[in-house]
């Protein structure tokens, strides 16, 4: 059973996210917060493997609230709630620690497909979306020195690897890329994610952008 946390400061929100959410077989929501304190402490207190939170909260928002619960809760995937138009929150969102981000208007299956696929550890969106959003709100194609040497230890799978999460692809389609099994792709994002400090998958495809691994061809 997924057990999700869902942290906005409306309570008709949450209402409705929890009613769509319960209609999974094997997602249950067993907290709800009004604002990024109260999600924290949700997570830090309670097993929660997906915490989906709004960006924009009061008292402390979800920015700082990802921060917390990476920090508390390392386990937990957090997955922003948010709306065009909030590029500079969601790219603080983004390197804070969060595991993606959804609209506020996601549909009733894809909500629940991403929740599932943030409890695997899979990317919360599906990599044309989620190409685009990389590449609108991080500097693509920046090769920065700190960039570069966060890399500079990965092995050539490894940057291949690294490479292509970088697109958006899911472990599967980057196992069918390059030949691998998806234990073998799994293995090799852990090691990336050791190797160069990142929290998580989101995280590490920024550097890819940043350390201009995407125009390694």
């Amino acid at each position: 059973m997924i057990r999700v946390l869902v942290a906005d400061d409306e309570a008709l929100m949450r209402a409705g996210i929890r009613l769509i959410l319960e209609n999974a077989e094997d997602i249950k929501v067993v907290a709800e917060a009004g604002d990024g304190r109260e999600a924290a402490a949700a997570c830090h207190a309670q097993d929660i493997d997906v915490a989906l939170v709004d960006i924009q909260m009061p008292t402390r928002d979800g920015i700082a609230a990802a921060e917390d619960i990476a920090r508390l809760s390392p386990r937990t995937c957090v997955v922003m709630l948010t709306a065009f138009g909030e590029e500079t929150s969601v790219t603080r969102a983004l390197r804070a620690g969060a595991s993606g981000f959804l609209l506020k208007d996601t549909g009733p299956a894809e909500l629940i497909r991403a929740v599932q696929l943030a409890a695997k550890g899979e990317p919360v969106l599906a990599p044309r979306i989620a190409r685009q959003l990389l590449e609108r709100h991080v500097q693509f194609g920046r090769h920065t020195e700190a960039a570069l040497r966060r890399t500079e230890e990965l092995t050539p799978a490894e940057r291949d690897v690294l490479r292509l999460l970088g697109t958006g692809l899911s472990n599967t389609e980057i196992a069918d890329q390059l030949y691998l099994s998806t234990g073998t792709v799994k293995a090799h994002i852990s090691r990336i994610l050791t190797r160069t400090g990142c929290t998580n998958r989101v995280q590490a495809a920024v550097l890819a952008h940043d350390a201009g691994l995407l125009t390694d061809r």
